[in-house]
């Protein structure tokens, strides 16, 4: 049981008088979310160690930068960063960062990963709506998570001093998790359309084809899913707190 259940065990009894059918459900789907990342992320990590041992004649920095040099980015750099799956790219510094086993390795799995975050490269170039969109949340989604925290203290402490509702608070708190929800989600389209250039990319180059590109594919899918799992979950941890916040209001 994490923090903010806790919260909910405390604040229930104060605001919306008992849990709703309908909290209940998002209550179900909030756990079973949980349940599919950790499968998914247990599935994914074993994907990847078995593509790792299927050799490609690129390790994951050499398939970054051919991909970022056949698609005309001249400015983006190819680096590798400490830990395993902390891949990503950075719009900011224009960077593509691959992890340690990614960067050197020459593996169906590398070759994946690095063109996936070369992906967004090419969508930061072309100037993809759904990325532009998150960048812009970014700064926004910063804030609200840390406000979230401040919230989640202020409301457990009125909980537990049964307080007035706190409206104020409690709008704030949804609205705070309502924005990294939406975060979550525009998150999707991004993901799933890195992968899309990545896939087309290794197919045309010549890098990865036939059985190996459907690996590569096969592990792009299951990265994509822990970004599904994520969605889900945070969509039903707010329809949860909304339902029990606001299900017994009169106000």
């Amino acid at each position: 049981m994490n923090f903010l259940e806790i919260l909910g065990q405390y604040m229930t009894p104060h605001v919306g008088g008992g849990m709703s059918a309908g909290s209940g459900l998002a209550l179900v789907l909030m756990f079973g979310a949980m349940i599919a990342s950790m499968v998914i992320s247990g599935t994914l990590q074993s994907r990847f160690k078995k593509y790792s041992q299927v050799a490609t004649n690129l390790t994951g920095a050499q398939v970054a930068e051919r991909m970022l040099r056949e698609n005309g980015i001249t400015d983006v750099r190819v680096v590798s960063v400490p830990g395993m799956l902390t891949d990503h790219y950075d719009p900011m510094k224009k960077t593509v960062n691959l992890s340690e086993g990614v960067y050197h390795m020459n593996s169906v799995a590398a070759a994946a990963v690095a063109a996936h975050e070369c992906g967004h490269a090419v969508q930061h170039k072309v100037g993809y709506a759904w990325l532009s969109f998150r960048s812009f949340m970014v700064p926004a989604v910063q804030l609200a998570s840390k406000l979230m925290n401040v919230l989640m203290i202020l409301l457990f402490i009125s909980g537990l001093v049964m307080i007035a509702k706190l409206p104020v608070l409690i709008y704030l708190f949804l609205g705070a998790m309502g924005l990294t929800t939406l975060f979550a989600v525009v998150t999707l389209p991004v993901e799933f359309d890195a992968s899309r250039r990545a896939l087309a990319w290794l197919d045309s180059s010549g890098s990865v084809r036939g059985v190996n590109h459907g690996m590569a594919q096969n592990a792009l899918f299951w990265a994509a899913m822990t970004y599904v799992a994520g969605a889900v979950a945070a969509i039903a941890q707010l329809a949860y707190f909304a339902m029990m916040f606001l299900g017994g209001r009169r106000d």
